[in-house]
């Protein structure tokens, strides 16, 4: 099937206590990545997943009005590997990761973890990698014009629309994340780098 043509996609957490879907625009209008960055994978290891190094973390990008949840929203968390690092949101109930946000809804964008969805073939091919490990701890990317691209469509479409202001990850009154989210100290991230 091809994306245009695209159906929702379901997802849940590991336990099936949170679940929803993604919608058909978020289907069709999203971008297939994989992340190499350090932060990702520390927050892998810091909801106690499979350690995905030496390989990446799947991740679909999308506006994040295009995340519905339907059952378990009691159940869902935030995390922040530091005071100004982005949201990553999960479970409660299993620990499993969900998505990952910038701390406004302002700027709408989520970075959606793949392993939540149980049929991925609609998500299209990986267009972009991420923060490729390199010679000498240098890192490059692979075709970021791809996520570059679909992230501004994205972002531009969703501000002027005003449907940045329908996240379920924030609150339409204050612009709060709708839970409080558990910050790392430097000691308690420190573990989760090496």
């Amino acid at each position: 099937m091809s994306r245009e043509a695209a159906k929702t996609l379901t997802f849940s957490c590991d336990c099936g206590a949170l679940s929803g879907h993604i919608t058909e625009h978020g289907v069709r209008s999203g971008t297939h990545v994989v992340c190499y960055c350090h932060d990702c994978r520390a927050a892998q290891l810091y909801f106690e997943q499979p350690d995905p190094a030496p390989g990446p973390v799947e991740i679909f990008q999308m506006a994040p009005e295009d995340v519905k949840f339907e059952t378990g929203t009691e159940h869902l968390a935030a995390m922040q590997l530091s005071p100004k690092g982005m949201l990553r949101w999960y479970a409660k109930c299993c620990n499993a990761p969900l998505a990952t946000t910038p701390l406004t809804p302002k700027f709408p964008f989520a970075g959606f973890i793949v392993k939540r969805i149980p049929n991925t073939n609609d998500l299209g091919p990986v267009t972009t990698r991420g923060f490729i490990p390199g010679q000498g701890g240098k890192q490059t990317h692979e075709k970021i014009r791809y996520a570059a691209w679909g992230l501004l469509k994205r972002v531009l479409k969703s501000r002027l629309s005003g449907s940045w202001k329908k996240t379920p990850f924030f609150s339409s009154g204050t612009g709060e994340p709708v839970v409080q989210p558990t910050v790392l100290t430097k000691e308690e991230r420190a573990a989760f780098y090496d």
